[in-house]
């Protein structure tokens, strides 16, 4: 028996997971696959990392066919299409907790022809804090 894709359910739970810890909720999407409307210039490696907590997007819908939302980019308002097969990871901000999806090694497309997949990278971490140099006085005459 097939079933549907559990990534949604998992996005879903994920999301309010992240939110429940005040941390910020960010989103790694595969920019090439079909579907994706995201803005181009932000797009990296093919790649693009968007931060989807309520302060930062409006009408965020994490659907079992796409995640959508309505946000702002360089002052410009777009809606943001990411169907749930190019969702490639979901994890907080703050300390880099969260899940990297699967990408399914083979795809079957058309009359039988697999199409080979790129494996799912790691999301990016965090930038750490500089951490404090020692304390020192200075004497001043």
């Amino acid at each position: 028996m097939s079933m549907t894709s559990s990534r949604p359910y998992i996005a879903r739970a994920l999301y309010d997971w992240i939110l429940d810890n005040d941390c910020t909720p960010y989103i790694l999407v595969d920019a090439n696959r079909e579907g994706v409307a995201v803005p181009g210039e932000y797009v990296q490696d093919g790649q693009i990392v968007l931060n989807i907590s309520p302060v930062a997007v409006r009408a965020l819908d994490i659907g079992n066919d796409a995640l959508t939302f309505d946000g702002r980019f360089g002052g410009e308002a777009l809606t943001i299409y990411v169907p749930v097969e190019a969702l490639m990871a979901i994890y907080a901000r703050e300390n880099g907790q969260g899940m990297v999806f699967e990408v399914e090694t083979a795809a079957v497309h058309g009359e039988g022809e697999v199409i080979e997949e790129p494996e799912a990278p790691t999301p990016p971490k965090p930038p750490r804090p500089p951490k404090p140099g020692r304390p020192s006085l200075k004497v001043v005459k």
